[in-house]
């Protein structure tokens, strides 16, 4: 019998334990995250910054009538 398979199992398991234990991808959805974090938090201020303006504008339309 030829040892080819036990070898070619090892090398498989070998290949499926580098791939459970690599944390590449999760760092990836990390800095994913944190971008989403930080774009909402832009939006969320930018929002409310827009009703003040408009609130302001509004305000002055109102008086140069």
């Amino acid at each position: 019998m030829s040892r080819r398979p036990e070898k070619a199992e090892a090398k498989l398991q070998h290949h499926i334990k580098r791939f459970l234990f690599d944390e590449a991808g999760a760092t990836a959805i990390e800095y994913g995250l944190i971008a989403a974090g930080i774009a909402l938090a832009i939006i969320a201020a930018v929002n409310g910054l827009g009703t003040t303006l408009n609130s302001q504008f509004t305000s002055i339309n109102s008086s140069l009538k």
